[in-house]
């Protein structure tokens, strides 16, 4: 009996393994088909109902695609289906935001998200955009989006894309709706809100004036100071006009109401990847006469969140023969979901653009009517507000409706928190008892956008380019230019208010037309060079111009150790520059705020001798923020640690310091204080000095690094603590570990920080990852754009596990580059249905 039970039992589990290794093989089979099913096909031939003739499409060794084609429908068109191809899980996450849709796909733990989206009304502002395009971008946008549909005719569900597998678990009903051009124009509202955020400076001043003195609150957000770069120095033009100073009593009083908007602020930064303190972005462009050939070298890097795949699709869109009818030969980075092609060149200029950060958001605070919460007053008159309706679609709950009441000025953003719209009793008089704080922002007016990177996209001189940039309106920023006959300029578009009184740091009343804007700057009178006497333009969201220049264009400018840092690397090369230059330039991770603390912590006296050998190490140090320097991981910690310790004892957590370009500049002229009262910790009886904090804040870094790496400070490593992972935005952030791991990539150690050139920021409040990054880096040789050079973060296809999906990671990690244009390795025929 003993004998057959041995038998049995080794005989089924000799079964129970085979049955394993078949369930494997089946699952990892079915896994693998699950997978591959959505990578596209990249050549061949496909059949295409609305082509008017073939189109030809080549790629190469990255998956990049250059398109040729009769007509710029026939572009357009092939642009919407390979974006379709490549990213339309992107494409449609980006349009739910856009639309307020999220709960439609993640349920009702986006409902609070969808309230503020439909609030603020992007895609209201969006069809009526579309109603005054002209009909050649409708035209445009409508062959995109045919070209979008033509691919989700074939593909459904996994087919599209590994993440509509993943959604079937927890939304199987979901089935993406057709592209239209209207989610093209959502997706530039997306763009326009993350890019010009400034009414999260306008709601932090008011709400840390609960508790801190105004002058203290004024020393958070410091004057730009005398020893940064202006990118257009000697641009003046009149004395600056007197400006409005904000009545303490009414912004503490609203103070609570905005406080809560936090939260929906919050999520939507989280979905879009990044921070209002994460944006930035650097371009230069040089003449001719500092370079090795004699023609102009333009170099651009825009800084966003970091995300999985990129936000960046490289994409050349070629007119077979180029006619005034089929006017385009252009090539360069594109969004998926919008036709054109946003950064790039052409065959006789090229183009870069970074954030200006104008201030184009304004709260105002306006007085309800007691006996009708749908009246508002101006003038001393009661006016009925906008009431819409939005009805928000949850999947597996019922519709939500949302009531979004506007006034003169915008929406209100305080119906997100209703129950927080009256004032206490004790508020002061000047305040209503009733009230409501409205946003009026310069995006929620029809844009031109789209027709301005239309016209970018064939323009063939300077006055063809500023042409194009009139309609640059939102999101306003920095156009740097260069063209083959060895120009150079600088043009500052945009939608800029100008405001009867104030400079838009602070709420103002609505309730009459003190604080109204009169319009906007005429585009004229806006900032531009042409040919400077420099022959160099810098641009990394430093100010346009001084305060001479009439009107306000942001009080917020991003303090310039950027723009700083490219200045004098460009200035102190003593030969003419080359591409390799201009390489090594956009790696540079050279910390100038360090430049400036340690000699004061050098030459602190330390009791502790233990603390001596991570000193000389920062002694030695050459204040580059390399991965594998012990310095940059000594003096970063120390920042993170000198921070907390001066500002968390006064400071709401949710206004901690992040670290970067302000409060760099906050502690640039503190230590100039040593005795300020910021210096002193609420916390204990002692009174506490600058050196003081320093002296705890090195201690506690020391502390910190033996922990993490040992005794020795020679084998401390900036890397090792610094790094990033490339985060798919939905899925990614699921929670979940096997689903992460299937659309996430990294860890990977990274150098530098937010305010050094390559500036891959972290957050001094969170921990040491990479948050916000060189999006890309394009180098556009204007001698022979053929040389031009280039590489993404991520790469080219949205697919996971397609060989595409991560391959320019080592490069984009190692500063390295790709030749804009490459050989073609695979080839793609698009021909018309009828004709097939």
């Amino acid at each position: 009996m003993r004998k057959l039970l041995k038998f049995f039992g080794g005989k089924f589990l000799r079964l129970f393994v085979v049955f394993l290794a078949i369930a494997t093989l089946c699952i990892g089979t079915f896994s693998i088909y699950t997978v591959r099913q959505s990578f596209p096909q990249e050549s061949g031939m496909i059949a295409l109902k609305g082509l008017q003739s073939e189109v030809k499409i080549e790629r190469d060794r990255f998956g990049i695609p250059q398109i040729y084609a009769s007509s710029t429908h026939d572009l357009a068109m092939a642009q919407g289906f390979i974006h379709a191809q490549d990213r339309f899980w992107q494409m449609d996450f980006w349009r739910h935001i856009g639309s307020g849709r999220l709960s439609e796909i993640f349920g009702k733990s986006q409902l609070e998200t969808d309230r503020y989206l439909r609030t603020m009304g992007w895609a209201r502002v969006a069809k009526l955009e579309l109603q005054q395009l002209s009909p050649a971008t409708q035209s445009n946008l409508q062959a995109y989006a045919d070209g979008v549909n033509a691919y989700l005719v074939t593909h459904q569900g996994s087919a599209i894309s590994l993440e509509y597998a993943v959604l079937k678990f927890t939304n199987p009903n979901y089935q993406p709706e057709p592209w239209q051009p209207i989610h093209s124009l959502t997706w530039g509202k997306v763009m326009a809100y993350d890019l010009g955020r400034n009414l999260e400076r306008e709601i932090e001043r008011t709400v840390l004036l609960q508790t801190l003195p105004l002058d203290k609150v004024e020393s958070l957000f410091p004057a730009y100071p005398d020893n940064l770069p202006i990118i257009l120095p000697n641009y003046t033009k009149k004395q600056a006009e007197t400006l409005y100073s904000p009545t303490p009593d009414l912004v503490q009083a609203v103070a609570p109401t905005l406080a809560t908007l936090s939260s929906p602020l919050t999520a939507i930064a989280d979905l879009l990847g990044s921070t209002s303190d994460g944006i930035g972005s650097n371009s230069w462009v040089i003449s001719g006469k500092r370079t090795a050939t004699g023609k102009p070298i333009l170099a651009n890097d825009p800084h966003l969140g970091v995300q999985m795949p990129s936000i960046w699709y490289e994409i050349g869109l070629h007119c077979l023969s180029k006619t005034p009818k089929c006017p385009y030969n252009v090539a360069g980075f594109a969004f998926p979901g919008v036709p054109g092609v946003v950064i790039g060149h052409n065959d006789r200029i090229a183009w870069g653009v970074t954030n200006i950060g104008a201030d184009v958001m304004d709260l105002y605070i306006e007085k309800i009517n007691p006996a009708n919460p749908n009246q508002y007053e101006v003038n001393g008159k009661w006016v009925d507000m906008q009431v819409i309706a939005e009805t928000i679609q949850v999947a597996k709950d019922n519709p939500v409706v949302e009531n979004v009441r506007s006034t003169r000025h915008g929406p209100i953003l305080s119906d997100v928190q209703p129950k927080l719209q009256k004032l206490a009793s004790k508020s002061p008089v000047d305040v209503p008892s009733e009230y409501a704080i409205a946003l009026r922002w310069a995006a929620l007016e029809p844009s031109k956008l789209m027709e301005s990177v239309e016209e970018l996209d064939k323009a063939n001189n300077w006055q063809e380019f500023r042409a194009a940039a009139t309609k640059f309106d939102v999101p306003a920023q920095n156009l740097v230019y260069a063209d083959v006959d060895g120009n150079i300029g600088y043009q500052m578009p945009g939608k800029i208010p100008l405001r009867r009184q104030g400079d838009g740091r602070y709420p103002v009343p609505g309730w009459n037309d003190e604080h109204e804007w009169l319009g906007y700057i005429n585009f004229e009178k806006l900032p531009e060079s042409f040919n400077p006497e420099s022959g160099y333009i810098v641009t990394a969201n430093n100010p346009v111009v001084d305060e001479n220049y009439p009107h306000v264009i942001t009080k917020d400018w991003v303090y310039g150790y950027r723009a700083k840092s490219i200045e004098q690397m460009i200035v102190n090369l003593t030969q003419t520059i080359s591409i390799a230059d201009i390489q090594k330039i956009q790696g540079n991770t050279r910390n100038l705020h360090a430049q400036k603390l340690s000699p004061i912590l050098l030459a602190i006296p330390f009791k502790d001798r233990h603390l001596e050998s991570a000193l000389q190490v920062l002694k030695q140090w050459n204040f580059q923020l390399e991965k594998d320097e012990p310095g940059a991981a000594i003096f970063e910690v120390f920042w993170k640690h000198l921070l907390a310790d001066t500002f968390h004892d006064e400071l709401p957590e949710a206004y901690f310091p992040t670290g970067g370009d302000r409060h760099m500049a906050v502690v640039s002229n503190l230590v100039e204080q040593p005795n300020h009262s910021w210096w002193d910790d609420k916390r204990t009886k002692e009174i506490e000095r600058r050196d003081d904090i320093f002296k705890k804040a090195f201690t506690e870094t020391i502390t910190e690094l033996e922990n993490t790496f040992g005794k020795n400070p020679k084998t401390w490593n900036w890397g090792k603590l610094h790094q990033i992972t490339f985060r798919n935005q939905t899925l990614g952030k699921s929670g979940i570990v096997p689903i992460e791991a299937l659309f996430n990539r990294g860890s990977f150690s990274t150098s530098g920080n937010g305010e050094s050139v390559n500036a891959n920021r972290w957050k001094a409040n969170k921990s040491y990852e990479a948050t916000d990054i060189p999006s890309l880096r394009v180098i556009f040789d204007l001698a022979n754009l053929n040389n031009s050079v280039a590489i993404n973060s991520t790469g080219q296809s949205g697919h996971a596990y397609h060989v595409h999906y991560d391959d320019m990671i080592p490069l984009w990690l190692k500063v390295q580059y790709h030749q804009l244009h490459q050989e073609s390795e695979d080839k793609l025929l698009l021909k018309p249905w009828e004709k097939v």
